[in-house]
Protein backbone atom coordinates (compact mmCIF):
# COMPACT_ATOMS: atom_id res chain seq x y z
CA UNK A 1 0.00 0.00 0.00
CA UNK A 2 1.15 3.69 -1.06
CA UNK A 3 1.22 5.85 1.46
CA UNK A 4 2.40 9.71 1.90
CA UNK A 5 3.82 9.16 -1.52
CA UNK A 6 3.02 12.68 -4.04
CA UNK A 7 3.17 11.07 -7.38
CA UNK A 8 1.39 14.18 -9.11
CA UNK A 9 3.89 14.83 -12.09
CA UNK A 10 2.71 11.42 -13.27
CA UNK A 11 -0.53 11.52 -12.38
CA UNK A 12 -1.25 9.99 -9.21
CA UNK A 13 -2.75 12.03 -6.91
CA UNK A 14 -2.36 11.14 -3.44
CA UNK A 15 -3.94 11.25 0.21
CA UNK A 16 -7.39 9.80 -0.72
CA UNK A 17 -10.01 7.43 1.05
CA UNK A 18 -11.92 4.80 -1.10
CA UNK A 19 -14.15 2.06 -1.13
CA UNK A 20 -15.62 -0.86 -4.22
CA UNK A 21 -19.19 -0.12 -4.39
CA UNK A 22 -21.52 -2.62 -6.30
CA UNK A 23 -24.09 -1.83 -8.42
CA UNK A 24 -27.96 -1.94 -7.58
CA UNK A 25 -29.19 -0.85 -4.12
CA UNK A 26 -26.06 -0.25 -2.48
CA UNK A 27 -24.91 2.15 -5.45
CA UNK A 28 -28.10 3.98 -5.29
CA UNK A 29 -28.09 4.82 -1.46
CA UNK A 30 -24.62 5.95 -1.12
CA UNK A 31 -25.37 8.09 -4.58
CA UNK A 32 -28.59 9.74 -2.66
CA UNK A 33 -26.79 9.80 0.63
CA UNK A 34 -24.04 11.81 -0.87
CA UNK A 35 -26.22 13.96 -2.14
CA UNK A 36 -28.17 14.50 1.11
CA UNK A 37 -25.62 15.28 2.83
CA UNK A 38 -24.63 18.20 0.49
CA UNK A 39 -23.66 21.80 1.42
CA UNK A 40 -21.93 23.35 -1.57
CA UNK A 41 -22.63 21.57 -4.71
CA UNK A 42 -23.43 18.58 -6.90
CA UNK A 43 -22.51 17.94 -10.36
CA UNK A 44 -23.86 14.59 -11.51
CA UNK A 45 -23.09 13.44 -15.19
CA UNK A 46 -24.62 10.33 -16.81
CA UNK A 47 -25.29 8.61 -19.92
CA UNK A 48 -28.57 7.24 -19.34
CA UNK A 49 -30.91 8.97 -16.87
CA UNK A 50 -34.55 7.65 -17.06
CA UNK A 51 -37.80 8.99 -14.76
CA UNK A 52 -38.29 5.60 -13.61
CA UNK A 53 -38.85 4.91 -10.02
CA UNK A 54 -34.76 5.07 -9.60
CA UNK A 55 -34.82 7.93 -11.72
CA UNK A 56 -37.35 9.92 -9.80
CA UNK A 57 -35.70 8.89 -6.32
CA UNK A 58 -32.29 10.10 -7.58
CA UNK A 59 -34.22 13.49 -8.82
CA UNK A 60 -36.22 13.80 -5.74
CA UNK A 61 -32.88 13.98 -3.45
CA UNK A 62 -31.10 16.74 -6.32
CA UNK A 63 -34.20 18.83 -6.14
CA UNK A 64 -34.27 18.72 -2.38
CA UNK A 65 -30.61 19.72 -2.38
CA UNK A 66 -31.67 22.54 -4.51
CA UNK A 67 -34.36 24.02 -2.55
CA UNK A 68 -31.56 23.65 0.91
CA UNK A 69 -29.02 26.43 -1.53
CA UNK A 70 -26.98 23.81 -2.74
CA UNK A 71 -25.22 24.54 -6.78
CA UNK A 72 -27.08 21.32 -8.51
CA UNK A 73 -25.90 20.33 -12.24
CA UNK A 74 -26.99 17.09 -13.92
CA UNK A 75 -26.00 16.56 -17.63
CA UNK A 76 -26.99 14.04 -19.20
CA UNK A 77 -26.31 12.65 -22.63
CA UNK A 78 -28.29 13.64 -25.62
CA UNK A 79 -28.73 10.53 -27.12
CA UNK A 80 -29.10 8.08 -24.62
CA UNK A 81 -31.79 10.35 -22.65
CA UNK A 82 -33.60 12.04 -24.90
CA UNK A 83 -36.76 10.29 -23.49
CA UNK A 84 -36.77 11.53 -20.79
CA UNK A 85 -39.73 13.93 -20.38
CA UNK A 86 -40.61 17.32 -20.78
CA UNK A 87 -42.34 17.51 -17.51
CA UNK A 88 -39.76 15.64 -15.07
CA UNK A 89 -37.06 18.02 -16.78
CA UNK A 90 -39.43 20.90 -16.06
CA UNK A 91 -39.72 20.12 -12.02
CA UNK A 92 -36.03 19.96 -12.31
CA UNK A 93 -35.82 23.19 -13.23
CA UNK A 94 -38.76 24.90 -11.09
CA UNK A 95 -36.93 23.20 -8.20
CA UNK A 96 -33.74 24.87 -8.75
CA UNK A 97 -31.66 22.11 -10.69
CA UNK A 98 -29.60 23.58 -13.41
CA UNK A 99 -30.27 20.39 -16.40
CA UNK A 100 -28.85 20.36 -19.80
CA UNK A 101 -28.36 17.46 -22.48
CA UNK A 102 -24.77 17.08 -23.36
CA UNK A 103 -24.29 17.62 -27.12
CA UNK A 104 -26.57 16.83 -29.67
CA UNK A 105 -25.95 14.38 -31.92
CA UNK A 106 -24.54 16.47 -35.16
CA UNK A 107 -22.53 19.55 -34.15
CA UNK A 108 -21.80 22.61 -36.56
CA UNK A 109 -18.58 23.93 -35.54
CA UNK A 110 -16.12 20.99 -35.93
CA UNK A 111 -18.71 18.54 -37.22
CA UNK A 112 -18.36 15.17 -35.56
CA UNK A 113 -20.95 12.53 -35.71
CA UNK A 114 -21.61 10.40 -33.17
CA UNK A 115 -19.70 11.37 -29.61
CA UNK A 116 -21.59 10.63 -26.94
CA UNK A 117 -20.63 10.96 -22.66
CA UNK A 118 -20.73 7.66 -21.55
CA UNK A 119 -18.69 8.88 -18.42
CA UNK A 120 -20.57 8.36 -15.15
CA UNK A 121 -19.79 10.46 -12.32
CA UNK A 122 -21.03 11.98 -8.89
CA UNK A 123 -18.65 15.00 -7.74
CA UNK A 124 -20.29 16.23 -4.04
CA UNK A 125 -19.17 19.64 -2.60
CA UNK A 126 -15.32 19.05 -4.81
CA UNK A 127 -14.43 16.14 -1.87
CA UNK A 128 -16.69 13.42 -2.28
CA UNK A 129 -17.32 11.44 -5.49
CA UNK A 130 -18.35 8.29 -7.30
CA UNK A 131 -17.42 6.75 -10.67
CA UNK A 132 -18.46 3.94 -12.30
CA UNK A 133 -20.51 2.21 -14.86
CA UNK A 134 -23.65 2.86 -13.67
CA UNK A 135 -26.64 4.68 -14.94
CA UNK A 136 -29.89 6.08 -13.55
CA UNK A 137 -32.46 3.57 -14.74
CA UNK A 138 -34.34 0.41 -13.04
CA UNK A 139 -32.11 -1.96 -14.69
CA UNK A 140 -29.22 -0.73 -12.37
CA UNK A 141 -31.17 -0.69 -9.48
CA UNK A 142 -32.34 -4.06 -7.31
CA UNK A 143 -35.93 -3.21 -8.07
CA UNK A 144 -38.77 -6.09 -6.90
CA UNK A 145 -37.65 -9.50 -7.82
CA UNK A 146 -35.51 -8.44 -11.02
CA UNK A 147 -31.44 -8.12 -9.70
CA UNK A 148 -29.54 -5.21 -11.01
CA UNK A 149 -27.24 -5.36 -13.84
CA UNK A 150 -23.95 -6.27 -12.30
CA UNK A 151 -21.76 -3.29 -12.41
CA UNK A 152 -19.42 -1.28 -10.07
CA UNK A 153 -18.50 2.31 -8.69
CA UNK A 154 -15.46 3.56 -6.92
CA UNK A 155 -16.13 5.70 -4.13
CA UNK A 156 -13.64 7.98 -3.57
CA UNK A 157 -12.98 11.68 -0.83
CA UNK A 158 -9.45 13.40 -1.19
CA UNK A 159 -7.88 15.09 -3.93
CA UNK A 160 -9.27 13.01 -6.63
CA UNK A 161 -12.59 14.52 -6.16
CA UNK A 162 -11.46 17.99 -6.44
CA UNK A 163 -9.91 16.96 -9.46
CA UNK A 164 -13.22 15.57 -10.57
CA UNK A 165 -14.60 18.36 -9.87
CA UNK A 166 -13.02 20.73 -12.50
CA UNK A 167 -13.45 17.92 -14.89
CA UNK A 168 -17.57 18.20 -14.33
CA UNK A 169 -17.03 22.19 -14.39
CA UNK A 170 -14.98 21.99 -17.87
CA UNK A 171 -17.99 19.78 -19.50
CA UNK A 172 -20.60 22.00 -17.91
CA UNK A 173 -19.35 25.42 -19.05
CA UNK A 174 -20.16 26.11 -22.71
CA UNK A 175 -17.36 28.04 -24.32
CA UNK A 176 -17.10 31.20 -23.67
CA UNK A 177 -18.44 30.95 -19.99
CA UNK A 178 -15.03 31.50 -18.55
CA UNK A 179 -15.95 33.72 -15.98
CA UNK A 180 -18.85 31.17 -15.03
CA UNK A 181 -16.12 28.81 -14.97
CA UNK A 182 -13.84 30.46 -12.46
CA UNK A 183 -17.04 31.35 -10.33
CA UNK A 184 -17.67 27.53 -9.81
CA UNK A 185 -14.13 26.99 -8.71
CA UNK A 186 -13.55 29.32 -6.51
CA UNK A 187 -16.31 28.19 -4.61
CA UNK A 188 -14.60 24.53 -3.98
CA UNK A 189 -14.07 24.06 -0.48
CA UNK A 190 -10.56 23.35 1.19
CA UNK A 191 -11.04 20.82 3.59
CA UNK A 192 -8.34 18.55 5.13
CA UNK A 193 -7.20 15.24 3.15
CA UNK A 194 -6.18 12.21 5.24
CA UNK A 195 -6.33 8.92 2.94
CA UNK A 196 -3.47 6.88 1.62
CA UNK A 197 -4.62 5.85 -1.50
CA UNK A 198 -2.69 6.89 -4.73
CA UNK A 199 -5.49 7.50 -7.90
CA UNK A 200 -5.36 8.50 -11.35
CA UNK A 201 -8.01 10.32 -13.18
CA UNK A 202 -7.93 8.49 -16.98
CA UNK A 203 -10.11 10.24 -19.74
CA UNK A 204 -10.84 9.12 -23.36
CA UNK A 205 -12.30 11.39 -25.47
CA UNK A 206 -11.09 11.07 -28.92
CA UNK A 207 -12.38 14.46 -30.36
CA UNK A 208 -10.18 15.88 -27.55
CA UNK A 209 -7.03 13.83 -28.30
CA UNK A 210 -7.67 12.55 -25.25
CA UNK A 211 -6.54 8.11 -25.03
CA UNK A 212 -5.41 7.90 -21.46
CA UNK A 213 -7.92 4.82 -20.55
CA UNK A 214 -6.50 3.06 -23.77
CA UNK A 215 -3.40 3.31 -22.62
CA UNK A 216 -4.04 1.86 -19.05
CA UNK A 217 -5.27 -1.02 -20.15
CA UNK A 218 -1.98 -1.51 -22.34
CA UNK A 219 0.17 -0.74 -19.52
CA UNK A 220 -1.46 -3.16 -17.32
CA UNK A 221 -1.21 -5.53 -19.87
CA UNK A 222 2.69 -5.10 -20.50
CA UNK A 223 3.25 -4.73 -16.33
CA UNK A 224 1.17 -7.55 -15.65
CA UNK A 225 4.18 -10.18 -13.47
CA UNK A 226 1.34 -12.94 -12.68
CA UNK A 227 -2.23 -12.76 -13.37
CA UNK A 228 -4.82 -10.14 -14.90
CA UNK A 229 -8.42 -10.31 -14.34
CA UNK A 230 -10.78 -8.10 -17.42
CA UNK A 231 -14.66 -7.60 -16.60
CA UNK A 232 -16.40 -6.08 -19.22
CA UNK A 233 -19.99 -5.66 -20.27
CA UNK A 234 -19.34 -5.27 -24.28
CA UNK A 235 -16.07 -7.06 -24.94
CA UNK A 236 -14.78 -6.54 -28.52
CA UNK A 237 -11.16 -5.30 -28.34
CA UNK A 238 -9.32 -4.03 -31.25
CA UNK A 239 -5.89 -5.00 -32.65
CA UNK A 240 -4.36 -2.69 -30.13
CA UNK A 241 -5.65 -4.17 -27.30
CA UNK A 242 -5.78 -7.67 -28.74
CA UNK A 243 -2.04 -7.33 -29.83
CA UNK A 244 -1.16 -6.60 -25.65
CA UNK A 245 -3.60 -9.97 -24.44
CA UNK A 246 -1.55 -11.90 -27.16
CA UNK A 247 1.78 -10.91 -25.41
CA UNK A 248 0.63 -11.26 -22.14
CA UNK A 249 -0.65 -14.78 -23.21
CA UNK A 250 2.61 -15.62 -24.27
CA UNK A 251 4.89 -14.84 -20.89
CA UNK A 252 2.47 -17.15 -19.39
CA UNK A 253 0.35 -14.47 -17.87
CA UNK A 254 -2.72 -15.76 -15.96
CA UNK A 255 -5.60 -14.06 -17.62
CA UNK A 256 -9.33 -14.42 -17.15
CA UNK A 257 -11.71 -12.13 -19.15
CA UNK A 258 -15.58 -12.27 -17.57
CA UNK A 259 -18.24 -11.11 -20.26
CA UNK A 260 -21.82 -11.22 -20.18
CA UNK A 261 -23.85 -14.47 -20.67
CA UNK A 262 -26.83 -12.49 -21.07
CA UNK A 263 -26.76 -9.10 -23.39
CA UNK A 264 -28.85 -5.85 -24.12
CA UNK A 265 -27.44 -5.95 -27.54
CA UNK A 266 -27.90 -9.13 -29.35
CA UNK A 267 -25.68 -8.06 -32.34
CA UNK A 268 -22.97 -7.22 -30.31
CA UNK A 269 -22.91 -10.68 -28.18
CA UNK A 270 -23.31 -12.45 -31.75
CA UNK A 271 -19.87 -10.08 -32.24
CA UNK A 272 -18.65 -10.71 -29.29
CA UNK A 273 -18.38 -15.00 -29.30
CA UNK A 274 -17.06 -14.67 -32.75
CA UNK A 275 -13.96 -13.70 -30.65
CA UNK A 276 -13.93 -16.63 -28.58
CA UNK A 277 -12.18 -19.45 -30.29
CA UNK A 278 -9.46 -16.56 -30.94
CA UNK A 279 -9.20 -15.78 -26.67
CA UNK A 280 -9.66 -19.64 -26.33
CA UNK A 281 -6.33 -20.75 -28.70
CA UNK A 282 -4.26 -18.39 -26.60
CA UNK A 283 -5.21 -19.92 -23.49
CA UNK A 284 -6.95 -16.93 -21.92
CA UNK A 285 -9.96 -18.32 -19.23
CA UNK A 286 -13.21 -17.15 -20.62
CA UNK A 287 -16.46 -17.00 -18.36
CA UNK A 288 -19.94 -16.20 -19.48
CA UNK A 289 -21.61 -14.27 -16.17
CA UNK A 290 -25.61 -15.92 -16.24
CA UNK A 291 -27.20 -14.26 -12.87
CA UNK A 292 -28.22 -10.87 -14.99
CA UNK A 293 -27.28 -8.37 -17.28
CA UNK A 294 -23.18 -7.96 -17.16
CA UNK A 295 -22.68 -4.15 -17.34
CA UNK A 296 -19.60 -3.66 -15.53
CA UNK A 297 -16.35 -2.26 -16.54
CA UNK A 298 -13.49 -3.29 -14.42
CA UNK A 299 -10.05 -4.90 -14.31
CA UNK A 300 -6.98 -5.83 -11.76
CA UNK A 301 -3.39 -7.44 -12.35
CA UNK A 302 -1.20 -8.75 -9.39
CA UNK A 303 -3.39 -7.80 -6.71
CA UNK A 304 -1.81 -4.12 -7.35
CA UNK A 305 -3.59 -1.94 -9.21
CA UNK A 306 -6.99 -1.68 -10.31
CA UNK A 307 -8.73 0.31 -13.20
CA UNK A 308 -12.91 1.02 -12.67
CA UNK A 309 -15.20 3.26 -14.76
CA UNK A 310 -17.42 3.86 -17.77
CA UNK A 311 -14.79 1.89 -20.48
CA UNK A 312 -15.65 -1.09 -22.69
CA UNK A 313 -12.88 -3.07 -23.97
CA UNK A 314 -14.22 -2.15 -27.64
CA UNK A 315 -13.72 0.85 -30.42
CA UNK A 316 -16.64 2.61 -29.30
CA UNK A 317 -15.19 3.06 -26.36
CA UNK A 318 -11.75 3.55 -27.30
CA UNK A 319 -12.74 6.20 -30.00
CA UNK A 320 -16.10 6.92 -30.27
CA UNK A 321 -17.27 7.97 -26.35
CA UNK A 322 -16.14 10.67 -23.38
CA UNK A 323 -14.86 7.77 -20.99
CA UNK A 324 -13.84 8.20 -17.34
CA UNK A 325 -12.10 5.67 -15.24
CA UNK A 326 -9.82 5.82 -12.47
CA UNK A 327 -6.85 3.70 -11.86
CA UNK A 328 -6.20 2.71 -7.66
CA UNK A 329 -2.77 2.10 -7.15
CA UNK A 330 -3.25 0.32 -3.70
CA UNK A 331 -2.22 -3.17 -3.00
CA UNK A 332 -5.02 -3.93 -0.36
CA UNK A 333 -7.36 -2.62 -2.26
CA UNK A 334 -6.59 -4.82 -5.33
CA UNK A 335 -6.75 -7.64 -3.63
CA UNK A 336 -10.09 -7.22 -2.72
CA UNK A 337 -11.81 -6.42 -6.11
CA UNK A 338 -9.87 -9.61 -6.74
CA UNK A 339 -11.28 -11.30 -4.51
CA UNK A 340 -14.91 -9.63 -5.50
CA UNK A 341 -14.50 -11.12 -9.26
CA UNK A 342 -12.88 -14.25 -8.12
CA UNK A 343 -16.34 -14.99 -6.42
CA UNK A 344 -18.58 -13.73 -9.34
CA UNK A 345 -16.51 -16.35 -11.56
CA UNK A 346 -17.09 -18.89 -8.80
CA UNK A 347 -21.14 -18.37 -7.84
CA UNK A 348 -22.54 -16.67 -11.08
CA UNK A 349 -20.67 -17.50 -14.36
CA UNK A 350 -19.91 -20.48 -16.59
CA UNK A 351 -16.47 -21.47 -18.09
CA UNK A 352 -16.23 -21.17 -21.56
CA UNK A 353 -14.19 -24.18 -23.54
CA UNK A 354 -13.03 -24.68 -27.16
CA UNK A 355 -15.01 -28.29 -26.64
CA UNK A 356 -18.21 -26.34 -24.99
CA UNK A 357 -17.96 -24.04 -27.67
CA UNK A 358 -18.07 -26.57 -31.02
CA UNK A 359 -21.13 -28.50 -29.51
CA UNK A 360 -23.09 -25.51 -28.73
CA UNK A 361 -22.62 -23.34 -31.78
CA UNK A 362 -22.93 -25.24 -34.97
CA UNK A 363 -21.98 -23.57 -38.56
CA UNK A 364 -24.80 -21.16 -39.20
CA UNK A 365 -24.45 -19.79 -35.54
CA UNK A 366 -21.19 -19.37 -36.21
CA UNK A 367 -21.47 -18.22 -39.50
CA UNK A 368 -24.18 -15.38 -37.90
CA UNK A 369 -21.07 -14.67 -35.37
CA UNK A 370 -18.61 -13.81 -37.82
CA UNK A 371 -20.97 -11.33 -39.79
CA UNK A 372 -22.33 -9.63 -36.86
CA UNK A 373 -18.64 -9.19 -36.08
CA UNK A 374 -18.14 -7.56 -39.38
CA UNK A 375 -21.18 -5.64 -39.05
CA UNK A 376 -20.19 -3.93 -35.77
CA UNK A 377 -16.73 -2.97 -37.11
CA UNK A 378 -18.41 -1.46 -39.73
CA UNK A 379 -20.76 0.45 -37.51
CA UNK A 380 -17.86 1.49 -35.03
CA UNK A 381 -15.84 2.73 -38.50
CA UNK A 382 -19.08 4.87 -39.54
CA UNK A 383 -20.03 5.96 -35.85
CA UNK A 384 -16.76 7.04 -34.90
CA UNK A 385 -16.38 9.27 -38.78
CA UNK A 386 -15.27 12.83 -37.72
CA UNK A 387 -14.60 15.63 -40.74
CA UNK A 388 -12.53 17.12 -38.19
CA UNK A 389 -10.82 16.14 -34.69
CA UNK A 390 -10.21 18.75 -32.72
CA UNK A 391 -6.84 19.56 -31.31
Amino acid sequence: MLRGKDNRSSGWLPYNNVKLVRGGREYFSVLTRLIERAQHSVHLQVYIYEDDETGKMVGAALMEAAKRGVKVYLLADGYASKELSAGFIKELNTAGVHFRFFEPLLKSEHFYFGRRMHQKVLVVDGHFALVGGINISNRYNDIGDEPAWLDWALYMEGPAAGALFKICTDLWVKPGQGTFKRMLRNNLPGLPFTGHTQLRIRRNDWVKSKNQISRSYIEMLKKASSNVILMSGYFLPGTIIRHHLSRAAKRNIDIQVIVAGKSDVPLAKHAERYMYRWLLKRNIRLYEYTRAVLHGKMATRDQKWVTIGSYNINDISAYASVELNIDVNDAEFATLVQEKLEAVIKNDCVLVTVEGYNKKYNFIQRFIQFCSYWLVRVIVYLFTFYFKQSR
